[in-house]
């Protein structure tokens, strides 16, 4: 892959990372890299890895960890709030990458989070996909 592929992709990418609360579809991530949507698709996940909306989804779960930590907001309020449009495929997807439901989740204690720095918080609790962890298990 050339470095000005990598570059378009990167720009998609960051704007995953910024906006992942918007509705964020793979035409419009492909037209801010400009390419194609299946070359898009398929240089995002030669280049990271996995698919587009694997990577966004990821992104959403995350925050969705850190707003249910803070316990103020409901489950479907976060939902909401990260950008998922259906409860349903919010909490399935949380419980993949999670392994509980979103509401085991944010009823558990996590105050021992709280002296620690959002970036270290955030790197302790980064969910781990499936693909990843039976690779760990395997070593």
């Amino acid at each position: 892959m050339d470095r000005d592929d990598l570059v378009r992709l990167r720009r998609a990418r960051d704007q995953m990372d910024r906006e992942y609360a918007q509705p964020l579809d793979v035409e419009a991530l492909a037209r801010t890299a400009c390419m194609s949507s299946g070359h898009f698709s398929r240089s995002f996940r030669a280049a990271y890895g996995e698919a587009p909306y694997g990577y966004l989804m990821t992104r959403r779960i995350e925050r969705a960890m850190a707003l249910l930590r803070r316990g103020d907001l409901s489950v479907t309020e976060v939902c909401f709030e990260v950008g998922c449009s259906s409860l349903g495929t919010f909490s399935t997807r949380f419980t993949e990458l999670v392994g509980e439901s979103p509401s085991a989740y944010r009823a558990r204690d996590h105050s021992w989070t709280e002296p620690l720095p959002a970036c270290l918080a955030r790197a302790a609790l980064r969910p781990v996909r499936n693909r990843e962890a039976a690779t760990a298990g395997e070593g």
